[in-house]
């Protein structure tokens, strides 16, 4: 390698990282150091490298946005945002006749994930546009409450994952934004007005491409966006008042957040002076309460859809085994050792990349269910987890082969 004035930026600085050929430019890299991975639309030249038994992805882009939006994205890590993981920043870059090289950003790749082009370019159902928009609202809202301005809000700014029947949307481009102790609601307005915008646009160019169900009304997509933002914002923010006589409503109103997959961290309660009206706010919520509830009772740290699905197996563990009246927790475990690793285990290890263990436990109770209503009998567990690596799991490549199917598909197509 030329001689070059390299620095790292990092929370770890790997020196391995160096073995790359960082002298020369980013869309020049060879297909050997390269790992094959869908890439989403970029203003900017990105590639993905298998390193050190982790698939990065690196960006080119200007030294001063790179440590801004390194910076941006380590701050949303540490509030446990929805967004990739920032590895660091590579500057002082030079080619062999001594052209300055952009800085790059190196982020961790995220897992199962895929852009929204790379979820389209298969045969999906018609409302995988709807079930996307509903993951980036709950993105949306979620940023706008930690005070993160996004500007430019796209579904190309945008990976998806799995989420038991639903999709989970995480951040991946944080140049355009800026974190705020509160947004205003010109800052939010503004967000949401362009995410309206951005997505309209982008369905429309999936429909020029013939990518995009012809039943799919692109604009309608998109105001589905802003009404389900607004839903959910006044959901988690708006002030209520009650009587006096109605205090069972603030129990209420946490059990909603809690539905919702939120929990209230704080609550502001009033009452008017004479005493006869009670206004209560939320002051602090936190999403992932499903998710937290499982990993407090058994260790799995899943997405919150997939935890809410478990949640209801281990409800229906604890009847089943008539241990309603023992410690949550110790049936919690009983369930891991009993259900949960069990089925997980039933997969051949070769398939068990193909999903992760909790989408892979929700899918196969879905395929339970679904051969129980053909064989009009209730089908054990461990059968049903037979059933599905052999009818379903085995005809499938890869995650990205049926990721915007709902699961009950799987089997309608096999």
């Amino acid at each position: 390698m030329p001689q070059q004035n390299l620095q790292i930026t990092a929370v770890a600085p790997d020196p391995t990282l160096l073995d790359l050929p960082w002298d020369v430019p980013l869309a020049e890299w060879p297909d050997e150091v390269l790992a094959a991975l869908p890439q989403g639309i970029s203003r900017h030249v990105v590639r993905f490298v298998n390193h050190g038994g982790r698939v990065l992805a690196i960006k080119e882009i200007g030294e001063t946005v790179a440590y801004r939006e390194y910076a941006l994205l380590r701050q949303l890590h540490r509030i446990e945002v929805p967004s990739v993981v920032p590895v660091g920043v590579i500057t002082g870059r030079s080619a062999p006749d001594g052209e300055r090289l952009e800085a790059v950003l190196i982020t961790e790749h995220l897992p199962f994930s895929l852009p929204y082009r790379a979820l389209f370019s298969q045969d999906l159902r018609p409302d995988t546009a709807t079930r996307l928009i509903d993951a980036l609202a709950v993105l949306l809202v979620r940023l706008h409450l930690v005070g993160f301005y996004w500007g430019d809000v796209s579904l190309s700014n945008t990976l998806f994952r799995r989420d038991a029947e639903t999709f989970a949307a995480y951040l991946v481009d944080a140049e355009t934004g800026d974190m705020h102790r509160q947004l205003t609601d010109g800052q939010r307005n503004y967000d949401v007005d362009l995410a309206r915008t951005n997505i309209i646009g982008e369905l429309m160019d999936l429909a020029a491409g013939e990518l995009l169900d012809e039943d799919v009304d692109e604009v309608s997509i998109g105001d589905a966006l802003v009404e389900r933002y607004q839903e959910l914002w006044a959901a988690l923010t708006i002030s209520e008042a009650f009587d006096q006589e109605e205090r069972w409503r603030v129990a209420a109103r946490i059990e909603r957040l809690n539905d919702l997959g939120f929990d209230v961290g704080e609550l502001e309660i009033t009452t008017d002076i004479d005493g006869t009206k009670v206004r209560i706010q939320p002051k602090v919520v936190d999403a992932g309460h499903h998710s937290r509830r499982l990993l407090r009772l058994t260790g799995l740290d899943v997405q919150e859809n997939q935890a809410r699905r478990m949640l209801n197996d281990l409800d229906s563990f604890r009847a089943a085994t008539d241990r309603q009246n023992d410690q949550e927790q110790i049936v919690a475990h009983a369930w891991v050792r009993q259900v949960f690793r069990p089925t997980i285990d039933a997969v051949p290890k070769e398939m068990r990349r193909k999903l992760e263990p909790a989408q892979l436990f929700h899918e196969i109770l879905d395929h339970r269910w679904f051969i129980s209503q053909q064989a009009q009998r209730d089908i054990p567990l461990p059968e049903a987890a037979k059933s599905y690596v052999e009818n379903v799991l085995r005809h499938r490549p890869d995650e990205d082969a049926l990721l915007g199917l709902a699961p009950g598909e799987a089997e309608q197509q096999a």
